[in-house]
């Protein structure tokens, strides 16, 4: 497909009077099924892979305090620096991918300080995420690809039997075998790597418009795409490493055993919450990346309306639940009071950081889908490390509040990138982003095989 028949394509897509003529009522309906589409399955997906992690953690926490403190500092911080990278740059291929699918070019999409004992302690299980890492690296990227397409259905599908070999494998090395943490750790590292092998099997071979084997038009105005992937990286590492610099901190307080599990408990109770919030920022990115792509920026605007009055509702009924639920979460991580007690404490703060993350993800996914990945990137370092992060260590260090008051340093800024985000997003010009994405979908357009057959490819 030529640059000529992709804006004439675009130009068709335009034409949206017919659907606009329709009741409210229905087209609220039929994005609501394209919206769940993609953020059902991803919700799911995420649940599944976080869940893998709070398995893992919970039966590591019945083994012993000190265990549970170096499991959390090492996933909290190795593994999240490392997903921050990886996720990001990977978040990529949602603008490029989507916004090419959206255009039906579907050739392009394949083209501090710490206790001793806990530092200790995660020195031998960092050496466990290696392979996590390296699992993430390939998984990140399917999952995009095959998120751009509509198609992760495959990915849950996957995802649910990991799980359950995870919870299974758990039990029988940490309980049956007695291997410690050594058990839990060889269970999450096979775990994460069962469903690359089957993405990578779906990919080569039920995808056949968009997966047309290795080729060197992937290496096409390389640049440009790994600037974008630099921003997508920046702008998920700034949101990531916010959570890991809370754990540093935390590291340094009165009691850090106690402070480091009752904050990364609720960090995980949190971010199981956020899982659904990352699946409408996945269709949030989904469905404005096809619909700038498809030149249509009324439906791309319509669709944020819809993600962001599903993802507040179903914020503010987990707002309620959670908080009334207090303290009895925390005894599913672990049997010792003092933490329990703590987690107790922060409950109203972690109920406001479920509310204020119903909003947020979707007005990131909104930024993914559309490209601003690099403005986004610099709301995040002032919201998070200009606001959030000082505010935290005044509150938590000089006025003594301790983890409280990192928390609520961490609710200013994510309160804060909230207001900058959605200001940004309902000030754009969507006609001219419409004009953007043409432009950036005619430049990486792939030309037919008839007008290349100087091309090399390698076929898979």
């Amino acid at each position: 497909m030529g640059s000529e028949e992709l804006n004439k394509n675009l130009l068709q897509h335009q034409n949206t009077s017919e659907e606009e003529e329709e009741p409210l009522r229905k087209r609220v309906w039929k994005e609501s099924k394209k919206l769940w589409i993609v953020a059902g399955p991803a919700m799911f997906t995420r649940f599944s892979t976080f869940g893998i992690m709070i398995v893992t953690q919970s039966f590591i926490g019945y083994i012993g305090s000190t265990e549970l403190a170096a499991y959390s500092l090492v996933m909290t911080v190795l593994v999240r620096f490392a997903n921050g990278i990886l996720l990001g740059m990977a978040s990529a291929l949602e603008t490029l991918c989507g916004q090419a699918y959206g255009a039906k070019q579907y050739d392009m999409l394949g083209a501090l300080g710490q206790d001793k004992s806990i530092a200790h302690a995660a020195g031998s299980i960092s050496i466990w995420s290696i392979g996590i890492v390296f699992a993430f690296s390939a998984s990140f990227t399917c999952q995009m690809f095959l998120q751009a397409q509509s198609k992760n259905k495959i990915i849950a599908y996957l995802a649910a039997v990991s799980i359950s070999i995870h919870v299974f494998m758990s039990w029988l090395l940490t309980v049956k075998f007695k291997f410690g943490v050594n058990g839990a750790m060889t269970s999450i590292l096979l775990a994460y790597w069962i469903p690359n092998l089957g993405q990578l099997v779906f990919i080569m071979t039920k995808c056949p418009d968009t997966w047309k084997g290795f080729s060197f038009l992937a290496f096409k105005d390389l640049w440009p795409v790994i600037k974008l992937s630099l921003s997508s990286g920046v702008m998920l590492c700034l949101e990531i490493w916010y959570n890991t610099v809370l754990i540093l901190l935390t590291g340094n307080m009165e009691n850090a055993e106690i402070s480091i599990d009752a904050l990364s408990i609720c960090l995980n109770i949190n971010g199981l919450e956020t899982m659904i919030a990352l699946g409408f920022f996945a269709a949030a990115g989904v469905r404005v990346a096809n619909e700038l792509g498809g030149g249509d920026s009324k439906a791309a605007k319509f669709s944020i309306v819809i993600t962001l009055l599903t993802s507040f509702f179903i914020g503010f009924v987990l707002f309620l639940i959670f908080l009334f639920l207090k303290e009895r979460l925390a005894y599913i991580f672990t049997p010792d009071p003092d933490v329990a007690k703590a987690v107790g404490d922060l409950s109203p703060l972690l109920s406001i950081s479920i509310l204020l993350n119903s909003v947020q993800p979707v007005l990131s996914g909104v930024a993914v889908g559309a490209g601003w990945q690099s403005v986004a990137a610099y709301v995040n370092i002032g919201s998070y490390y200009l606001i959030g992060i000082p505010i935290g260590v005044l509150l938590g260090n000089l006025l003594h509040l301790q983890v409280k008051g990192v928390w609520i340093g961490m609710l200013f800024g994510i309160f804060v990138q909230t207001i900058m985000l959605m200001i940004i997003t309902f000030k754009t010009d969507w006609n001219k982003q419409v004009e953007i994405a043409r432009n950036r979908v005619n430049k990486w357009a792939v030309v037919d095989k008839d007008e290349s057959n100087n091309t090399s490819r390698i076929s898979s």
